[in-house]
């Protein structure tokens, strides 16, 4: 076997006289894996992004609290401070927010975890920037976290930079 790691792309290249041997990758961790388990960890991540997406629309956009039996799964973890475990408390809330839009910025995705960089209007009395770490388990939201930030002007901020 001959092996050749390109270490700025994270792959390593083998060539293995076995024709069943699978080609190898650098995981993030550091660590090799087989590339068809690195596409397979990227798929997972597509698929958690969809879901996401599509479960925050319903929601949150839509106003359809069956979007939580199908997106979403107890025993859910909720990390924010204002908000307390389970499900029920999506199903409180929702319909009392008042003008509320969630407008993901950037959005990334590694494995069971999404992260959504986000300008979210009727959560506070001002605009906010958050950043949502959601974790998924067999394609249902079971874990949240959350950083809120206010929005400020450019002008406003010591560094002259944009929230989102």
């Amino acid at each position: 076997m001959t092996h050749l790691e390109d270490f700025e792309n994270g792959t390593l290249f083998q060539r293995d006289r076995r024709p069943q041997a699978p080609p190898l990758h650098r995981n993030d961790q550091g660590g090799i894996t087989t590339t068809q388990h690195a596409a397979a960890q990227d798929d997972q991540a597509k698929g958690n992004v969809d879901i996401v997406l599509t479960a925050m629309r319903e929601l949150f956009a839509d106003k359809d609290l069956t979007a939580i039996d199908r997106y979403w799964a107890e025993p859910y973890v909720q990390h924010s401070p204002q908000m307390p475990n389970g499900l029920g408390t999506l199903r409180n809330v929702v319909p009392n927010l008042e003008g509320f839009s969630w407008e993901p910025q950037r959005i990334a995705a590694q494995g069971d975890l999404v992260f959504t960089h986000s300008i979210v209007h009727g959560w506070a009395p001002n605009p906010v920037a958050i950043v949502d770490i959601f974790r998924l388990d067999n394609g249902r939201i079971v874990e949240h976290w959350d950083v809120v930030q206010d929005i400020v002007s450019p002008e406003e901020s010591a560094n002259g930079n944009t929230m989102v």
